[in-house]
């Protein structure tokens, strides 16, 4: 059998490649929207994709089913619960596939949405699994969250006892040797304690998973529906947009050069500016109206909860990364880049009444202006699980996905300070912030953890 699991770090998601070398057939599992690496692995392995199979409709990026099955002719398979808006094929709950030695099982596992379904690979048929592809349905350390947006229909509680009889019922019943793949790992907001590893084994999850240790099914739903962290705005979005027909990607397409006359018209017209290139680079130079969203971050995901999914986006990165910030936001749906600023440095050196630059503070610099004013605002920006472990007395706290929501809650003309955990994301705050208005506007470098680390040697 050939097995290979992808991942894509910036958006922690794995999807799968399963193949019969023996046969020649083979299948992909949740597909990121690029499908180039794929048809590319399958092409070198002598194997002929013949099914795309979705474990439920995703939230948090934006599947390359279509994509690969206009590349291969291949059919989408969904769940029987499921009713996509495009031709699919679907299964029914124990329903198996064979590829010829290799064989696979489809478990229909409702929780995280209605529809989600797991996939029992077995090596040979009639032997024990080898394997479970639980989607969203089991993470390693953690479950699938039932309270997101994509459950439109279903209230948390009663999606929260589909998943306990799912574990209980249908993944738990396999034997413990039984290797498990998920669709996702840490840093996806899909769950609130996913580990960082990208396997472990039914007997492993049994002993050391906190939902599957729950003593009982009251205990296991007060446990999957607290403490979870926010959603970004894009989730909806693309549930919905995972649903329907749609333009393909051409992963291959640069989006078109612009100059700055151009991009000003842009953005007059409404069009917002993301400036893919670090913290550090974006402070010492931007152009004016720019929302920094680093590419060596999670940029898809902190891009999709600060830009609304409706407008259009001029990209400003290094020159050669155009494509690659195009095709990240792809992933999750947001096709509208309209271009990129073209010779990014020399226009901003021909234009430096178009530029400014971004205030970072050490955390001494901001103890002593902090000691020095009593009117500084400050916004902690991180995530409800993070702030419960303490936070800057005084903060505000926002998480950077509900920032431009809540903008209102702040005061445009108050001297603001913003703070993360170590700077990304308060970098995205702080440029939302300016973008919206707010005239003094600082972050703290190194973020939480830096300004903790001072006032305990102070």
């Amino acid at each position: 059998m050939k097995f290979v699991q992808y991942y894509l770090d910036c958006l922690s998601h794995a999807s799968y490649l399963i193949g019969d070398p023996t046969s020649g057939r083979a299948v992909v599992v949740d597909p990121q929207r690029d499908v180039s690496e794929y048809l590319a692995d399958a092409a070198e392995f002598g194997l002929t994709i013949e099914m795309i199979i979705e474990t439920h409709f995703h939230a948090d990026f934006l599947s390359g089913h279509l994509e690969l099955a206009a590349a291969t002719g291949a059919d989408i398979v969904y769940s029987a619960v499921a009713e996509p808006e495009f031709a699919h094929r679907s299964v029914a709950d124990g329903e198996r596939h064979s590829l010829g030695s290799v064989e696979l099982e489809f478990r229909h596992t409702p929780g995280h949405t209605p529809e989600s379904m797991s996939i029992v690979v077995y090596e040979n048929a009639g032997a024990a699994p080898y394997g479970v592809l639980t989607g969203d349905t089991l993470f390693i350390g953690d479950v699938g969250r039932p309270d997101l947006l994509a459950s439109i229909g279903f209230t948390r509680e009663e999606l929260a006892e589909k998943l306990y009889d799912s574990l209980h019922n249908k993944l738990m019943t396999l034997p413990d040797e039984t290797r498990v793949y998920p669709a996702h790992g840490a840093g996806s907001a899909c769950g609130k304690n996913l580990s960082t590893e990208r396997s472990s084994t039914i007997g492993e999850q049994k002993a050391t998973n906190y939902a599957l240790r729950a003593p009982d099914r009251e205990t296991f739903m007060a446990l999957v529906t607290e403490g979870q962290p926010p959603a970004p705005g894009y989730f909806v979005f693309d549930a919905i947009l995972n649903r329907k027909d749609r333009p393909l990607l051409d992963e291959d397409a640069a989006p078109p050069s612009l100059t700055l006359e151009q991009t000003r018209e842009a953005l007059a017209d409404g069009a917002m500016l993301i400036d893919g290139r670090s913290p550090e680079d974006f402070a010492r130079g931007h152009l004016l109206g720019a929302v920094n969203v680093g590419l060596e971050g999670r940029y898809a995901e902190f891009a999709g909860s600060v830009v609304p999914s409706d407008v259009d986006i001029v990209l400003f990165v290094e020159p050669g990364q155009e494509i690659e910030a195009k095709n990240r936001l792809a992933r999750i749906g947001f096709d509208r880049v309209i271009g990129h600023v073209g010779d990014p440095y020399a226009q901003m050196t021909a234009h430096p009444e178009q530029t400014a630059r971004a205030s970072r503070l050490t955390p001494e610099e901001f103890n002593a202006r902090t000691a020095e004013r009593d009117d500084v605002q400050i916004v902690d920006v991180r995530n409800p699980g993070e702030t419960a472990d303490g936070t800057i007395s005084g903060a505000i706290c926002i998480p950077v996905g509900q920032l431009p929501a809540r903008v209102n809650e702040l005061s445009a003309g108050a001297p603001t300070v913003v703070y993360c955990a170590g700077g990304y994301r308060s970098s995205v705050a702080a440029s939302v912030l300016r973008q919206r208005g707010f005239g003094d506007v600082s972050d703290i470098l190194g973020g939480y953890g830096a300004w903790q680390a001072t006032t305990q040697t102070a």
